[in-house]
């Protein structure tokens, strides 16, 4: 390898790490343009601005608002992925319910931290389109066939309040994520702040009992 060449290589890596720091904070701040306008509502120059770079960067890196808005989907669902998994091995050798307890309290968690998980979720359900359509696909089905098969299992075990599980499913996903995504009108309305690590962990405590009633000894 020639000197040019070794010297040109450190070069090549910054801008390679610029290019991935430019990527990050345009994903970043889509998420939170996103969450708070809506995909119609969000224009690419306002992500740009959030994101403290040039406007045309955002096509350079993603083409389009579209894969932008897929980009920080993807994101968001694999970091919600990751915190789950992480609470499962914690919870490995558990019981059923103790299983499905951790997984509340870990989505309860991440759903406070993170309130575009249920806020980008919100506003593409509005109307159908593609971009649904896509996360359904790749994202929410499969959340939601594993967790309907866990519930499933502890409605047979009599762990879990009897029904359709995928409306129990729902009623659990909505309790949370309703909640922490409406935290500055419930604050003013009730002064309960999501924003409390204590606050949130009472609301996940309390998920717990209303929809895992039935310990596994049997006792309530």
């Amino acid at each position: 390898m020639s000197d040019t060449q070794l010297a040109a290589q450190p070069v090549a890596r910054k801008q390679q790490q610029r290019s991935v720091q430019t990527q990050q904070k345009l994903i970043d701040a889509a998420i939170e343009a996103f969450a708070e306008n809506g995909f119609k509502g969000t224009s690419t120059r306002d992500i740009a601005e959030r994101a403290g770079v040039h406007h045309p960067l955002i096509t350079y890196h993603f083409k389009s608002k579209d894969q932008l808005w897929r980009a920080g989907a993807d994101k968001i669902w694999s970091e919600f992925n990751d915190s789950l998994n992480r609470a499962l091995a914690r919870s490995e050798a558990s019981r059923p319910r103790a299983q499905m307890a951790t997984l509340i309290r870990a989505y309860v968690m991440y759903a406070q931290s993170q309130p575009a998980l249920h806020k980008m979720m919100l506003n593409e359900s509005s109307y159908p389109n593609a971009r649904l359509n896509w996360l359904v696909d790749k994202h929410l089905k499969p959340f939601y066939e594993d967790t309907v098969a866990r519930l499933s299992h502890l409605q047979d075990l009599g762990l879990a309040p009897g029904g359709d599980p995928a409306l129990l499913f729902n009623l659990i996903r909505a309790a949370a994520g309703s909640l922490l995504a409406s935290n500055l009108e419930i604050r003013r309305t009730s002064g309960v702040d999501f924003e409390s690590r204590e606050t949130v962990e009472s609301l996940a405590d309390m998920m717990v009992d209303i929809f895992l009633p039935v310990k596994e000894n049997g006792h309530a």
